[in-house]
This record gives C-alpha cells, sequence and structure tokens, in this order.
C-alpha cells in the first residue's frame, strides 16, 4: 500500500514537472520567468533619434558605458535619427529593455508633424534628465555678421534669404531657431539635417548662415576658427566660451533658451524597474567625474525624479503650442 502511494505522489510530481518545464521554455513562460528575475537580467537597448556625434548620442554612450559597469549586463546605444527612433520605443514592450534617451525636443514632435503614430506625452514615462546646456549662435568664419544684431539685419533686409542649420525637425537647434526667428520676428528658413554633426559642416562650408548648437559639439570647430560664435543662448556667459557674449549682451534681451536632456521609458514601464533605473542613472549623472566631463563641454549635469521629467515634458509640450501652433491636437 506504501509503496502504491508513494509511486503515485511520484507520478504526480513527475508530471507537475513537466508541465512547470513546458510553461517555462514557452513564450509566455519565459516572460514571467524573465520578469522574476532581478533587473535587468539580459541587454539593455538605448535609443537615441539622432545621429551619432549629437549631444543625445555622447550622453547616451556615456550613461550606458557606466550602467553596463554597475548592471554587469551589455548596454548598447542604438542610433535611429527622425521620428522612427521615438517610434521604436513608443511601441516597445515596456519592460526596461528599450530606453529613449531625447532632447526636450521630443516634446513638440507632435506639433510639427500631424500624422504621428504615438503620442509624445502619453506613450512615454520619465526616468531622470541627464544634462542641460545652453546654445551657441554660430555662422560661417567668413560670414558678414559679427554679432547676432549683424544677422537679424541681414534677415530683415532679405527675408526668407538666410537659412538656419538645426539637427532635424523637434531638435533643440530646431526649436531654439525658431524660438530667435518669433522673438527677433524675421524670416529665416529652417535647413534641417540628419543631426548635428551634419548641420555643423553645412555652416562650416557656408551651405547655411548660421545655426543654434549645443555647445559641447559646437567649441572644438568653434575655438580651431572653422565657425565663428556670435552669442550663447544662457543667461550667463559660457565656462567654456568666456569671450563669447550672452545675446542679452548683445542686444537681445528677450531671447534665452536652454537645452535638457533626458532619460525615457515606454508608458507602463512598472515603477520598480523606472526607480532601479532613476536610482543608478542619478548616480552617475550626480558623480564628481561626470560633473567635471560636462562642465568641460559648457554643460551641466542635471538628475531628477520620473516624476519631475514627465511633468517637464508635459509643460514643454504646453509651451510649444505656442511657438508651432500648427497642431493636431
Amino acid at each position: 500500500m506504501a509503496v502504491r502511494a508513494f509511486s503515485s505522489i511520484r507520478s504526480r510530481f513527475t508530471i507537475c514537472s513537466l508541465v512547470l518545464a513546458c510553461i517555462a521554455w514557452s513564450p509566455g513562460g519565459t516572460s514571467r520567468a524573465q520578469s522574476a528575475a532581478p533587473y535587468p537580467s539580459q541587454m539593455v537597448r538605448i535609443v537615441v533619434p539622432f545621429s551619432a556625434g549629437s549631444t543625445s548620442d555622447l550622453l547616451a554612450r556615456m550613461v550606458s558605458e557606466r550602467l553596463s559597469k554597475r548592471w554587469q549586463q551589455q548596454v548598447i546605444v542604438e542610433n535611429r535619427p527622425g521620428i522612427a527612433g521615438a517610434a521604436s520605443v513608443a511601441k516597445a514592450e515596456p519592460n526596461g529593455f528599450t530606453l529613449l534617451l531625447t532632447s526636450n525636443g521630443h516634446a513638440i514632435l507632435d506639433k510639427i508633424n500631424t500624422t504621428l503614430t504615438f503620442d509624445p506625452i502619453k506613450d512615454f514615462v520619465g526616468i531622470s534628465k541627464v544634462a542641460s546646456l545652453p546654445l551657441v549662435l554660430i555662422v560661417p568664419p567668413d560670414s558678414a555678421a559679427k554679432s547676432p544684431s549683424d544677422l537679424v539685419d541681414m534677415a530683415r533686409a532679405s527675408p526668407g534669404k538666410i537659412g538656419y542649420a538645426s539637427a532635424g525637425l523637434g531638435s533643440v537647434s530646431h526649436i531654439g531657431s525658431e524660438l530667435l526667428k518669433r522673438v527677433t520676428k524675421t524670416d529665416i528658413q529652417p535647413v534641417p539635417y540628419r543631426g548635428a554633426p551634419d548641420a555643423l559642416t553645412g555652416v562650416m562650408r557656408g551651405d547655411t548662415q548660421m545655426c543654434l548648437a549645443t555647445i559641447n559639439v559646437a567649441v572644438d570647430l568653434i575655438q580651431t576658427g572653422k565657425v565663428r560664435a556670435l552669442a550663447v543662448s544662457g543667461k550667463t556667459r559660457s565656462q567654456s566660451l568666456p569671450e563669447v557674449p550672452t545675446f542679452a549682451e548683445s542686444g537681445i534681451p528677450e531671447f534665452e533658451y536652454e537645452a535638457w536632456f533626458g532619460l525615457l521609458a515606454p508608458a507602463n514601464t512598472a515603477n520598480p524597474i523606472l526607480s532601479k533605473i532613476n536610482e543608478d542613472v542619478v548616480a552617475i549623472v550626480q558623480s564628481d567625474e561626470i560633473s567635471r566631463l560636462l562642465a568641460n563641454q559648457g554643460a551641466t549635469a542635471v538628475a531628477s525624479t520620473p516624476e519631475q521629467l514627465t511633468k517637464a515634458l508635459r509643460t514643454e509640450s504646453d509651451q510649444a503650442a505656442r511657438l508651432f501652433p500648427k497642431s493636431k491636437k
């Protein structure tokens, strides 16, 4: 009797083990097994919606390298310039393995593209800001403009003839230039490129007459005389370019603009995962090493909570509605 009972129990145990094994090897079982494992249990991908060499790209690589060391897990950066980059993250599984590092320009995507297949606010959730920095107005080295006022005068004398280079629609160089256009009441025309390096090359060659670029990607070209800096968009002069005046010092006090960059995840990402990523990104951003590294490039290390970044995106979107009134909403 005891032998038969034991045999029956062993049979039931064997059947249960086989069932559990089948579940574990099934697609759904694999997902459940991964979700139960401590985050991150596999490679993490940070998508950058701009080309290599852009500020978003440089910041993403800075963060990914250090997250890889902290997590003992591969964290890669994938450049997908344009709307496709943000769209891929919006539609990704909200499991923390696909993230987006982008600029505050992300918040205006639905204002400049009426056929957008995702919502740049509702389909994302903030993780943390990473950095902020002012822009610098640059012109070709042989430009007749010696100040922002000169450039404004040229634009007013030839409406529609002055082209500004940008790193693409929705980039900070695009937003900053449109804001400058409104403040100065000039008709300057956008010339979008695939990324910041291409936009800067366009100015160097004289293909475009100006560009509002992030300081960190333009400083070397300025210091080597390949482009000329006219003004910076911050409240004070940049430590990286102390000889370059602010717009206020140059006679255009109404123009002030600062770009910021942050890490986002798909909406509905679990709070424990957001908290884990936020904790480690904030630790990286607030480290002395990163603070010094960014300061040397004219940037400021800025960390935030997920809620603060999500709120900042909404605020940016509301402000953009006034700057880009042609909205689908």
